[in-house]
């Protein structure tokens, strides 16, 4: 049995222990967090809730820490951190600062003989997968990504930063449009607004100014000012009756010529009811990897590219061949 420990336990914390109990090589351990342990309950039954400050000893009894925090401030500190103790993978996926990230991560897992898996889930993770497969087979060709329709957890929360709301569903949509121009082959030139259109279903306080909202949301500059956006207010029961889930999907398009003329679309798809669990499936297969390499004695960092496909398996080799290949 892999041995693995969570570290945060809000939706996607809850999205691996999900994914966990999917899993009959893995158990988990235990889940550690920055709150008042007492005020956990975990879904999974006679497993402790423990404070982050029993990890700092280094000698938790377990094969892979999954570290589920936050891109812009959490992962930077913690991965680095624990991987000077433990086995670690996380889902950090502010790609301008992945290299920096990567840098950190292989220093500290070096050091301690560990294994540190950084940017895994779907996007960075398989989709970036498939953008290099495309890439290798078809060198002469062009990669778009879609992303949605699906909420967009960042842009939600930029919206209920204004003033005067209360809550905010953000929705990512792909342009039709466009899809079927990259789906035909044609490779075009789009820009950001000619791909993607945000949808905003969003509670405001009594007496706010709607305009105002409306009007700043449309304007948010990194967030919403690039895109059509639409901006519908509803009532918070109107939320918790159509807007709870938290849905996504999406999909990598590239395009290629093997000769002038001949050309050929590669494509893949991802429909999500869950955003969370769905990562955190992705990252629990790549813990079995994490926990199989370091046995061989591999140590530093690694992304989602430097990790064959059969150490994701839970089936032996000779199943994979049989089965799969």
């Amino acid at each position: 049995m892999i041995k693995v420990g969570i570290l945060g336990y809000g939706n996607l914390g809850r999205g691996v222990e999900a994914a966990i109990k999917m899993n009959g090589d893995m158990e988990l351990c235990a889940v550690y967090t920055r709150r008042d342990p007492d005020s956990v309950t975990l879904a999974t039954e006679d497993v402790p809730v423990k404070s982050t400050a029993d990890l700092d000893s280094g000698k938790e009894d377990i094969d892979v820490l999954i570290i589920c925090g936050g891109s812009a401030t959490d992962l930077p500190e913690m991965t680095p951190k624990y991987a000077a103790m433990y086995n670690v993978i996380d889902s950090f996926d502010t790609h301008a600062n992945i290299p920096v990230h990567f840098a950190n991560v292989d220093k500290a897992a070096k050091s301690a003989g560990k294994v540190g898996v950084i940017s895994c889930g779907w996007d960075p993770g398989m989709f970036s997968l498939n953008r290099l497969y495309a890439s290798a087979v078809l060198p002469n060709g062009k990669d778009y990504t879609f992303w949605g329709k699906g909420v967009s957890q960042g842009h939600s929360d930029a919206v209920r930063r204004i003033d005067g709301v209360v809550d905010c569903r953000q929705y990512t949509i792909p342009v039709p449009a466009a899809l079927d121009r990259v789906r035909n082959g044609e490779n075009p030139e789009l820009t950001t607004r000619e791909k993607h259109t945000r949808e905003c279903f969003v509670v405001a306080e009594d007496g706010a100014d709607l305009a105002r909202i409306e009007n700043e949301i449309k304007t948010m500059p990194n967030y919403f000012s690039d895109y059509d956006t639409t901006v519908h207010f509803i009532s918070a029961e109107e939320m918790k009756r159509d807007h709870s889930g938290l849905p996504h999907g999406g999909s990598v398009i590239y395009s290629g010529e093997t000769s002038d003329g001949t050309n050929h679309v590669i494509e893949y798809s991802l429909k999500l009811d869950s955003n969370p669990e769905f990562t955190g499936s992705v990252i629990v297969a790549y813990a079995r990897a994490v926990a199989r390499l370091n046995a061989e004695g591999k140590a530093g960092a690694m992304t989602v590219f430097d990790i064959a496909p059969a150490y994701l398996s839970a089936k032996s080799a000779e199943e994979l061949r049989a089965h799969c290949l």
